[in-house]
């Protein structure tokens, strides 16, 4: 069984969730073994490398809440990206909010992750199985995975732009005279703000990182 492994949740209960699996698979976490940022995650796997002592496993999340300390990373999967530059065979396994197969198929296909298992009921079971399953050099997909996409958006351009602003760094008061700039139209922030609350909503999304994440994986921007 995997003797490292790097945990990258931001959220403290499913970090402990996490622990409390691989302590039943007989992994021991130590508390240098999880992190709670991605910029955090890469320093670490960096550091195993040039120990002699690197992570076999890496279980990151795909959105991170934003908090006070500006990151280079901002999002799981720049995260996978960036480590794999530098650690080419590290095992990546995916545990997401976001429970959906074009998300979880895309990211199979761009970054070459091992397993993708959804935040759900019963995901404690579902994380087991993905860890067995990639230890023995196969790929796991979750069948809790969401198959059929309910809700569907249709993104206009104006839609891409104010994502792609999103995705830029950007704030939404920034974006009035960026949208103006480029001759778009409604550019007041309140517009903005309702058409964004719209996506998401539609989307069955519950942040902007989520709203970025879905959107680059489905190649909408």
């Amino acid at each position: 069984m995997f003797k490292n492994v790097l945990i990258v949740e931001d959220h403290e209960m499913a970090n402990l969730s996490l622990r409390s699996v691989l302590s039943n698979l007989g992994i021991t976490i130590a508390d240098t073994d999880y992190v709670f940022q991605c910029d955090s995650a890469l320093t670490r796997v960096q550091k195993a490398l040039r120990d002699g002592k690197p992570y076999e496993l890496m279980i990151t999340d795909l959105s991170f809440d934003d908090d006070y300390t500006q990151q280079k990373i901002s999002d799981g999967k720049e995260l996978i990206k960036a480590v794999k530059n530098v650690q080419p065979d590290i095992k990546v396994l995916v545990f997401s909010s976001e429970n959906r197969a074009l998300i979880a198929n895309a990211l199979f296909k761009e970054l070459n992750i091992d397993a993708y298992v959804p935040k759900a009921r019963h995901d404690a079971k579902d994380l087991k199985s993905a860890i067995e399953t990639i230890y023995k050099n196969k790929k796991y997909v979750s069948s809790n995975l969401r198959q059929k996409e309910e809700n569907i958006h249709h993104f206009t351009e104006y839609d891409k732009m104010i994502v792609s602003l999103l995705s830029s760094g950007k704030s939404q008061k920034e974006m009035p005279d960026l949208l103006r700039e480029n001759k778009m139209e409604p550019s007041s922030l309140s517009a903005i703000e309702k058409r964004i609350n719209l996506i998401k909503t539609t989307l069955n999304i519950s942040n902007n990182p989520q709203l970025i994440a879905y959107c680059i994986a489905n190649k909408i921007i």
